[in-house]
């Protein structure tokens, strides 16, 4: 995470310069407003890196935004706004299956209540040899119920390790989780048994709407709950 433009300025060069490529994401924003997905515009081993002249190709995940080759400054100066107030980007990884498509856990408290299903999602790319504006514009959200089998793996993984371990590390009692937040998740490498890992990709705990109609019921009884624990409170 970077809590300042200056501590931007300082580390993301060299990470770009070793190749990786990055998606970094203002910290709070909604329909891919701030986030953006930069690398080297060059591979070239051994390039020296000046800001004002070297180039990286950058991609707005706003819709309708195509990838653009820009001096890296450039790229930087355009970073400033999302650092005012307490504002700071969060620095992640670019995972290669993101064309693959994200899922989206929605949770209701501990559970999970349903899934969405996104295939192409605001940063794929373009098909292999295609000009950057060849890429694929962002498709809708498919929603599933928690049973649906193909993310039974993934389901079984937020359910039993991954939210308990965030409440111990976090010291969150299932009560006080929200009643309603989603977890959305891209695909990682395999294990070597061919099994799939996950990627955590963010977490939404406000505005999370639309959701699967598999979650109404759950939510409703949650909020049930939760009003009758304020009254006796």
């Amino acid at each position: 995470m970077y809590s300042s433009l200056d501590q931007l300025r300082r580390v993301l060069p060299s990470r770009l310069a070793a190749g990786e490529i990055r998606v970094l994401k203002q910290y709070r924003g909604s329909g891919g407003n701030g986030v953006w997905k930069v690398q080297r515009a060059t591979s070239a081993a051994g390039a020296t890196w000046v800001p004002d002249e070297t180039l990286v190709r950058a991609r707005h995940a706003k819709r309708g935004c195509v990838e653009e080759t820009i001096p890296l400054n450039e790229f930087l100066e355009r970073c400033e706004p999302y650092f005012s107030g307490d504002g700071r980007m969060i620095d992640q990884a670019y995972q290669a299956r993101l064309p693959e498509g994200m899922i989206r856990c929605y949770l209701v408290h501990n559970k999970v209540g349903g899934f969405g299903f996104q295939a192409i999602n605001a940063l794929c790319p373009a098909p292999p040899g295609a000009p950057p504006d060849a890429a694929p514009q962002p498709s809708s959200r498919v929603y599933h119920p928690p049973s649906v089998a193909e993310f039974q793996p993934l389901k079984r993984l937020v359910e039993q390790e991954w939210v308990p371990a965030m409440q111990r590390l976090l010291d969150i009692d299932t009560d006080e989780l929200p009643v309603l937040w989603d977890c959305d998740f891209l695909l990682g490498p395999k294990h070597d048994s061919g099994e799939d890992t996950y990627v955590l990709c963010e977490i939404n705990i406000s505005s999370v709407s639309p959701f699967p109609d598999s979650a109404v019921g759950v939510i409703a009884q949650a909020t049930v709950a939760r009003v009758e624990a304020a009254r006796r409170d």
